[in-house]
């Protein structure tokens, strides 16, 4: 049975994924499963095509007893774009299962480096948190709360000491307007709020939880403790907590107080994740200060005069290419984003290129914009990444075929109109045009060197080429 056509969308371009059998385009690991989520379990697995490694959640359907939360993890999941947030590449469906695919994550759980460390020095920690909160920030800033944060939703992308942290597990999440306020109860007890506990709270449920992870990453044990889950939540209900001298005597005054403003009984005087990230405690940990190359301005303005396929595909190798591939292009990313919402503004790019002394072409706004694929104002991640990636990257052959695999649906090794389309969303004719600016038949011809109406591999690395 084929999966449902769900949609995966960064970088303002739809990628359907996957009109297949899992097995067909991936090898799964036999070795034991990587871990356990809310609605399944977790293996390692390689993509045939590729060689690429993922990390692949399994779903028996008789399991998921609310299909409607279900759905919302994978909705949610398919909006968001941020390097702390684990990645969707795909997913697939059978008769018994469902299937999402990844981004493989092998440093282990938070939980378990707090439980091998004991807990972590102040520098050590700001780095955790400062991370965390930029989530959270991107996260809220996109109407999105996720419910149950705690350091077992937190994975580390390496096993190495300065691996980033991955946000996981989306199986609570829930969408929000401004002013709502949700009733469904749902977290753990640790790390759950009062307001979620009486059924009527906003996502600065998320902020308590924040609260309760920076108190555990620094000294090694919760705030609220007992020895039942009703003994934990009456601590929880009341709000009351100490700082045992013993653990906390040489910890700063600033820490104990960003702690004091997560863990504020009042939802209102709660400090938002926003405000966190500006917490002088927050600016002890150490900035991306990786500068803003001519090179990258380069990249910039060449991503502007490539044809829309060649951008469109760009997008899709920036998805796919793994944390080592980008990472001086990732510390750029987050160097720039200054209120680390984990998008870019006009104004952030060129304050980014001031402070560096990188010189801004006079036209910079039109190139601002035809980064930004989805009208949103701003420069997403993935928008980011596929407009500065080097050309040595993207040209490996491996790297272009991953690339070309993504549009390729039926996998006969080449890309056709119908495909095309059904990549780019499914739309009408008229509708995709307003997505890649001309139709299907222009973005195709572009690239056709035959004059067949499709586009073979060799076709699109000679574009790639160009």
């Amino acid at each position: 049975m084929a999966d449902q056509n769900i949609q995966i969308q960064r970088g303002g371009f739809i990628f359907d994924h996957n009109n297949g059998r899992l097995t067909d385009f991936y090898d799964l690991n036999s070795s034991g499963k990587l871990g356990q989520g809310t609605y399944g379990s977790v293996s390692k697995a390689t993509n045939r095509s590729t060689g690429a490694s993922r990390a692949v959640k399994t779903m028996a359907k008789k399991d998921i007893k609310n299909e409607a939360r279900y759905k919302a993890e994978i909705n949610i999941m398919k909006k968001l774009d941020h390097p702390n947030i684990i990645k969707l590449f795909e997913t697939f469906e059978d008769m018994k299962n469902t299937y999402l695919v990844l981004e493989l994550c092998t440093g282990g759980e938070l939980f378990d480096r707090i439980i091998d460390q004991g807990f972590f020095s102040e520098r050590g920690a700001s780095i955790l948190m400062k991370q965390i909160l930029q989530a959270m920030h991107y996260c809220h800033s996109h109407h999105i709360m996720h419910r149950d944060l705690k350091p077992e939703n937190f994975l580390f992308a390496t096993k190495t000491p300065e691996s980033p942290l991955k946000v996981i597990d989306f199986g609570l999440a829930t969408t929000f307007e401004k002013k709502d306020e949700a009733k469904t109860k749902a977290g753990t007890p640790y790390y759950v709020s009062p307001q979620v506990l009486k059924g009527l709270y906003s996502h600065k449920c998320d902020m308590w939880s924040c609260g309760v992870m920076m108190y555990i990453i620094i000294c090694g044990y919760p705030p609220f403790f007992g020895d039942t889950d009703s003994e934990i939540l009456g601590r929880v209900k009341a709000g009351k907590y100490d700082f045992p001298a013993e653990d906390w005597s040489q910890i700063s005054r600033e820490a104990k107080e960003l702690i004091e403003k997560l863990l504020e009984m009042d939802e209102g005087k709660r400090i938002s994740a926003e405000n966190a990230l500006k917490h002088p405690w927050i600016g002890k940990a150490p900035s991306y200060d990786k500068p803003m190359s001519p090179k990258v301005m380069t990249n910039f303005k060449n991503f502007r005069n490539q044809n829309r396929m060649k951008k469109i595909a760009l997008t899709a190798i920036a998805q796919q290419l793994p944390e080592t591939e980008i990472q001086q292009l990732k510390e750029t990313f987050l160097a720039i984003d200054k209120n680390g919402d984990g998008t870019l503004t006009l104004d952030e790019i060129q304050n980014g290129a001031k402070q560096h002394n990188v010189n801004l072409p006079d036209d910079f706004a039109a190139i601002f914009a035809s980064m930004d694929s989805d009208g949103s104002g701003c420069i997403d991640y993935t928008e980011f990444i596929a407009a500065t990636i080097e050309k040595r990257t993207y040209m490996q052959e491996d790297v272009c075929w991953g690339a070309f695999r993504v549009f390729d649906l039926d996998g006969n090794g080449k890309i056709s109109k119908e495909e095309l389309k059904k990549v780019l969303g499914s739309l009408e004719e008229g509708d995709a045009s307003k997505i890649v600016g001309q139709n299907i038949e222009q973005l195709i011809a572009e690239v056709d060197t035959d004059g067949d109406g499709e586009i073979d591999f060799d076709e699109f690395m000679v574009m790639m080429r160009q």
